[in-house]
């Protein structure tokens, strides 16, 4: 299990705390979505456990062990990491963008085994890109890009996967397509995921436990029933809502008047 415990960070010109005793744990083999305002400290939480950033306080484990003692290629092993925006050479095609993800296990002159190899073809096969290998990345449309990106994360063959906003800027068929292959990954290949999501009824309809947050600290986590309710929704976001089960999921919808007089206020 990956946790988090009392963590405090900040970072930036003036050294501005963005995590503030954020405290969470979560589960293995579970679809985890991580949600808040902007600012409220998901994205920070994710570099955290990553160590981009260092904590003033408090820590994040794996297993029981403090992450902070754990080398860079063997945590690479473990936990694979996508953030927001991600970038390559115009002539990289998505069958060398794969082939990066399994670099933390190659030897230090060594390359792919056949293993290996395999493992890229399982990858861009889960996914749905097998005939798409030769393609360079940046002729992909948005939704294939993204998938790309899945399947080099998969290449790393980590437990635990981190996703920084996977659907940001897609429409709503790709953002679909993309968080049943998230969820997918769960239940096919035993991983244990956790995304920033910014959509509550995306987070309702695809997660197994929800992890709400507001000004670096948890409001409410566990499973997504439970979690994502009136109150909770309230005391993250400052807006009502009705929140009401439909055909076996949760869907949250705001109240539009109140909402447009707290936006006024």
């Amino acid at each position: 299990m990956l946790s988090s415990h009392t963590l405090s960070v900040s970072y930036g010109p003036k050294g501005a705390r963005v995590l503030g005793g954020f405290s969470a744990g979560f589960a293995h083999r579970r679809f985890t979505a991580l949600v808040g305002p902007n600012g409220c400290g998901k994205s920070t939480f994710l570099k955290t456990v990553m160590g981009f950033l260092k904590p003033d306080s408090g820590e994040v484990t794996l297993d029981g062990k403090p992450i902070a003692g754990i080398g860079r290629r063997a945590l690479a092993r473990r936990i694979a990491y996508l953030p927001q925006e991600n970038f390559c050479p115009d002539y990289l095609s998505v069958g060398e963008l794969v082939e990066l993800g399994g670099y933390a296990r190659y030897s230090l002159f060594g390359g792919p085994s056949d293993a290996d190899r395999k493992a890229f073809l399982d990858a861009l096969a889960t996914v749905g890109l097998s005939d798409m290998g030769h393609l360079p990345v940046n002729r992909l449309s948005g939704g294939q890009r993204q998938r790309a990106w899945i399947a080099m994360v998969l290449a790393q063959d980590a437990d635990i996967i981190l996703l920084d906003e996977p659907v940001n800027h897609l429409d709503l068929r790709f953002q679909y397509s993309v968080l049943e292959l998230v969820r997918d990954l769960t239940i096919q290949r035993g991983k244990t995921v956790i995304s920033v999501l910014h959509d509550l009824n995306l987070a309702a309809t695809f997660a197994d436990d929800v992890v709400i947050m507001r000004e670096g600290r948890t409001i409410a986590d566990g499973p997504t029933e439970q979690t994502i309710t009136r109150e909770n929704v309230m005391a993250a976001f400052d807006i009502e809502t009705d929140v009401f089960a439909r055909d076996g999921r949760i869907v949250c919808l705001p109240e539009q008047k109140r909402t447009q007089q707290a936006l006024a206020s």
